[in-house]
């Protein structure tokens, strides 16, 4: 088997060398979901311009568009704003597990290397959940400022296209990218409904949930915008502020449950490389594998238990 992993890992690594071979300036991101239109864009998204495609991860990603696992993916990626396509994510991802592999190969821990091909494929997609729960926890905690600087704009006499332009200019990011997207969708004759229900599938956040459905009942009843917001502002602001002080409170949890989590996984890799022949009966023996597969089970189990516990909805 030797030689089949050996070419699993050149295959990786000719992919990774492929993959950073850019081809020349080609389609824009943005200009894709805009629907071939190009606008005029702000410094700031000149700045944020995504770069181009890899050749290999423009033919993967011609070869899964419009597939349901595609779609998914391109989600995740722009709730995570990676300016990176489908194509490119899933050829990253099968790169990094046929590396993971070879390493694993070429240290002679041969046991390891279905480890490595199972983490080093999944490694992309963790980095892009941790990615989107921090820019959409960094979008809460913007969200009630934002609102406030969308009030005063009202009571000033703009109207709402003009104050969400104003958020994408003052406020910092990432709200002021995802407000200037909708504004620029809006530009381009995209309804305000379309518009704000793409903002709420990138980020998916209950007070953004309840500010779309404040100013659409609004536009279809009429009455003070202003005033509803100002409202929908302080119940958001308060909201974050008992989220900080229950994150404070359930610090010591969530801790201790990583802790105990990652603990034996990092004990029993330190033993497997320190004294191998120590643990190694354990890989050898079917009752081994039982014991392993029993013991991560229940690791799995009581980590979700503990962040069950420390989960508190506000």
């Amino acid at each position: 088997m030797g030689w089949v992993f050996g070419v699993l890992g050149a295959g990786g690594l000719l992919l990774l060398i492929l993959a950073l071979v850019r081809r020349p300036a080609g389609e824009d991101l943005v200009k894709e979901r805009v629907g071939g239109r190009e606008p005029k864009a702000s410094r700031r998204e000149k700045r944020k311009e995504a770069s181009d495609s890899s050749v290999i991860g423009a033919a993967v990603d011609r070869a899964v568009r419009g597939r349901g696992f595609a779609n998914t993916i391109s989600t995740q990626l722009a709730r995570a704003d990676l300016k990176v396509t489908v194509g490119e994510y899933l050829v990253l991802s099968i790169t990094i597990a046929l590396s993971a592999a070879l390493i694993f190969y070429i240290v002679k821990r041969p046991v390891l290397i279905p480890v490595g091909l199972v983490v080093g494929f999944f490694a992309p997609r963790w980095y892009v959940s941790y990615l989107q729960g921090r820019r959409l926890k960094t979008f809460n905690t913007q969200l009630g400022d934002a609102i406030n600087l969308m009030v005063n704009s009202l009571r000033a006499g703009y109207s709402s296209l003009q104050a969400m332009d104003v958020i994408s200019k003052e406020m910092p990011d990432p709200i002021a990218t995802e407000f200037g997207r909708v504004v620029l969708e809006m530009q381009l004759g995209v309804s305000f409904d379309t518009a704000m229900q793409n903002l709420l599938r990138r980020m998916p956040s209950p007070d953004l949930d309840l500010m779309i459905t404040a100013m659409g009942v609004q536009r279809e009843v009429g009455g003070n915008l202003a005033e509803v917001l100002d409202a929908i502002s302080f119940t958001i602001r308060e909201r974050v502020r008992i989220k900080g002080e229950i994150q404070v409170l359930t610090s010591q949890g969530r801790y201790t449950g990583y802790l105990i989590t990652l603990l034996p996984f990092a004990l029993g890799a330190f033993i497997y490389f320190y004294n191998p022949g120590f643990i190694q009966p354990l890989f050898e023996d079917p009752c081994g594998w039982i014991m392993l597969g029993i013991s991560a089970v229940l690791i799995v189990v009581g980590y979700v238990v503990i962040q069950k516990i420390v989960d508190i909805e506000v």
